[in-house]
């Protein structure tokens, strides 16, 4: 069991944007070893046990994967292979070890035709590739006796590029930047949620778990307030419908999550996406 006391996670993808947050957030409280893709192929199952059976680790945090829905659209096997295989294969070390999982996880899971918020509970119908292959990996990590998957939503955080630095530096350059304006859905700040999934870790409240910031916003809402933040002027700022993106790989277009689950642990959610964001906003450099 997990507990306050200083314990030895691993967490995967290290160099990622939730990985970065996850090993400053954890590391803060317990002894973390980052994994990347130098210190092993998560689709190679010796290179996973050699890893981390050697560094008998208590915990093991899943944050590596094949992020982008438009390169898993045009290579499934790619997706397959860094989404489910790897899982599978982190998933066989963490049998073999006796200690908990937790998987980051998606969104995408759902198809987007809703009008209210996904609980978790609700039944998952993903249409792209990436959604498919992410809920494949949360049915194998589901296998084990301890687990935790958190579905996370579009993400923001430091040290990474993100959909919100992007979207500045485009603005900052003088540059026409185009946001979907009818996709709906939460954000999530990477530290807060770090911080939130140490403590559902801690607590031992295992199971699957909606994670974001409180409240929703359409993607164009989320970059014209960022936009604001940084004192920057929209006018270069375009909304457009998300059919008209020209996006490979398809997106929900409303992935609105409520975080039932947190609630029934007794664990508060995280603070409200502006506070968050404007926290955000205050951290990150844009070069002029």
């Amino acid at each position: 069991m997990l507990s306050s006391k200083d314990m030895k996670i691993a967490i995967t993808g290290a160099n990622g944007l939730f990985g970065h947050a996850l090993v400053q957030v954890f590391g803060a409280a317990h002894s973390v070893l980052p994994l990347t893709r130098a210190d092993a192929d998560l689709t190679r199952q010796p290179d996973v046990r050699r890893v981390l059976l050697a560094a008998q680790v208590d915990a093991i945090v899943h944050a590596a994967a094949a992020p982008d829905p438009d390169a898993c659209e045009r290579n499934p096997e790619y997706a397959y292979q860094n989404n489910v295989v790897a899982t599978e294969n982190v998933v066989q070390v963490a049998t073999e070890m006796a200690i908990p999982l937790a998987q980051i996880s998606t969104d995408a899971v759902f198809d987007g035709v809703a009008d209210s918020p996904r609980t978790e509970s609700d039944p998952t119908h993903p249409f792209s590739v990436y959604g498919k292959t992410k809920l494949l990996a949360e049915r194998a990590v589901s296998e084990l006796e301890r687990y935790w998957i958190f579905r996370v939503s579009v993400l923001f955080g430091p040290r990474k590029a993100n959909f919100i630095s992007k979207g500045l530096q485009a603005l900052r350059s003088g540059n026409t930047h185009v946001v979907a304006s009818d996709q709906i859905g939460s954000t999530t700040y990477t530290l807060d949620a770090a911080s939130k999934i140490l403590e559902v870790m801690e607590k031992n409240k295992f199971g699957l778990f909606h994670l974001s910031n409180s409240g929703a916003c359409s993607r164009l809402e989320l970059m014209q307030q960022a936009a604001t933040l940084a004192s920057l002027p929209t006018d270069n700022l375009l909304g457009k419908p998300l059919s008209e993106m020209g996006r490979v790989g398809p997106r929900p277009k409303y992935a609105v999550m409520e975080m039932q689950a947190l609630k029934m642990a007794g664990i508060a959610p995280p603070r409200a996406w502006k506070a968050a964001l404007a926290e955000y906003v205050e951290t990150i450099a844009v070069p002029a």
